[in-house]
């Protein structure tokens, strides 16, 4: 058996999530406060804290569990060097607004630094410089025009021909002053925090809708419970809320995967992530007994989309041990972010005749300095009604390049894969599963998804996404039924675990073979 098989039992598992965290209550009654907050990572503890430090009344309502979704499976890398952006960001955006999207996440990084300084907060942090490296000739170039965009910036940086490790380079790009923490640990002192001065979480509390959005908006949860606000902040990661934003159709899902081993090696310091495919990330954490976790991360695709998502895992344990060589395999996660059309966050009202009601999202893997950035944003906007980053970051802006080609060719990719779905041949029926197995089957005449347990329970579902009706696929490693058209995710139940869609799929079929 190999070492990836050896792994299955004990995994997905991820490292953030080995603290003890606090649990709250479900919502069981209507309440009316100053600031409901739809969402428990990392933009929505922070904005309660930062709401809460200005004596507003704050309610979190939090689906799941408090910091079990993305923020709890991240590579947790506080940074502004988000790919090559700058670049990009200056011909289409102007220099003026490429320097403020670096200042934002600036203000990020140091915030997080400040705040652990000011209260003590024993979060694993630690100043980092952050590489982007190349492997090929032609991101080596992308990298040096990136470079000059530091300099016209006034990045604090430096290009060089080699990273400590035995990758074959052809440039590496270092940008200043970054930095790495464990956020769990953080957020959890700030959510103490935020609950000390009043602020009260809900968790398994399901928001479903608005009511009266233009004037005093009411939260309506899945249960019926009302929440009423003078201010709405979505930070759900997809908004849950979608009538009049249509955030469906200006984002795309995007998933990576992420590692988390120990080696012989003595890791340099530092933070790194490849410019080109297959993409890798690479960090180190410190543990507990003093030891270091190495966490490399990538292999990244769009939601139910590419090849058995298994194989992901076993892409970046095979160049870990390559470049490393694992001793212990621990951990192993993935982690799902929306991107937008012109790669900058919607942060902002969510609509420009919604100011009451504000939104954060479309963080591109980058949640951890955006999410931090957008919920100083979100705050400045309730609290004094303005911040000097809104227009950067405005979900009602539009520019046609590249927006239009965007709105063309995502939608364009979603057509394909709604048609793709429902004109596929399907060879197998349930009896073929083994115990463990999941797959698209042919079911009473019909497409249908179907997974056996470890213990011969079958479990057969409606394999139409209920938000849209494209054909879920199989995701092998999370035992998920996941949309290729807009990133929703369902239990091989059928029970929704992303959004947009609310409503589960249909199951048609439960119990013993």
């Amino acid at each position: 058996m190999s070492s990836t098989d050896n792994t299955q039992k004990k995994f997905p598992r991820t490292y953030w999530r080995e603290i003890e965290l606090p649990t709250f209550k479900s919502l069981d009654q209507d309440i009316n406060v100053d600031v409901a907050i739809v969402g428990g990572g990392i933009t929505g503890i922070t904005a309660a804290y930062l709401l809460t430090k200005e004596g507003i009344n704050v309610a979190v309502l939090e689906a799941g569990g408090i910091l079990n979704g993305t923020t709890g499976h991240t590579t947790a890398k506080l940074t502004a060097q988000h790919g090559l952006i700058y670049d990009e960001f200056i011909h289409h955006l102007g220099k003026e607004k490429a320097r403020k999207y670096y200042e934002s996440m600036m203000m990020a990084v140091q915030f997080v630094e400040n705040t652990v300084i000011e209260k003590g907060i024993d979060c694993d942090f630690s100043k980092q410089e952050a590489y982007v490296y190349a492997t090929t000739d032609e991101y080596a170039a992308k990298l040096k025009n990136e470079w000059e965009a530091y300099k016209s910036l006034d990045i604090a940086g430096a290009l060089k021909d080699s990273i400590p490790f035995n990758i074959p380079v052809k440039a590496a790009l270092m940008m200043s002053n970054q930095a790495q923490f464990h956020p769990l640990k953080f957020l959890k002192a700030l959510l103490e925090e935020a609950i000390n001065a009043g602020c009260s979480v809900y968790e398994n509390t399901v928001a479903d809708d608005i009511e009266d959005d233009y004037q005093e908006p009411k939260v309506v949860t899945k249960s019926g419970q009302r929440v009423t606000a003078k201010h709405v902040i979505i930070a759900s990661h997809f908004p849950f809320y979608d009538k009049p934003g249509l955030y469906f159709a200006k984002m795309y899902a995007d998933r990576s995967y992420a590692i988390g081993v120990k080696t012989n090696q003595e890791y340099p310091g530092g933070m790194y992530i490849s410019a080109d495919s297959p993409s890798r990330s690479i960090r180190y954490t410190p543990l507990d007994n003093g030891e270091n976790l190495l966490i490399v991360g990538g292999e990244n695709h769009k939601t139910g989309q590419g090849v058995d998502t298994l194989k992901h895992f076993e892409e970046l344990q095979r160049f870990t041990e390559e470049v490393f060589g694992i001793n212990e395999y621990q951990y192993r996660w993935s982690a799902q972010d929306n991107v937008t059309l012109d790669k900058i966050p919607y942060i902002g009202p969510y609509t420009s005749q919604r100011k009451n009601v504000l939104v954060a999202t479309g963080y591109k893997k980058w949640g951890m300095s955006t999410g931090i950035l957008a919920a100083h944003l979100l705050t400045d906007l309730i609290v004094r009604g303005s911040n000097r980053f809104e227009d950067i970051y405005s979900p009602s802006r539009f520019q046609a390049d590249p927006d239009l080609k965007s709105v063309i060719t995502t939608n364009a990719d979603v057509a394909k894969h709604l048609l793709k779905g429902k004109l596929e041949m399907i060879e197998r029926v349930p009896d073929d599963l083994q115990n463990g197995e999941g797959s698209v089957v042919l079911y009473q005449g019909k497409r249908a998804g179907a997974y056996k347990d470890e213990n011969g329970k079958l479990y057969i579902v409606d394999t139409t996404c209920t938000h849209l009706g494209c054909e879920c696929e199989w995701n092998h490693a999370e035992k998920s039924w996941d949309c290729p058209c807009h990133g929703s995710r369902y239990s091989y139940a059928g029970d929704v675990i992303e959004g947009p869609t609310h409503k589960p799929l249909g199951l048609l079929r439960k119990g013993e073979v």
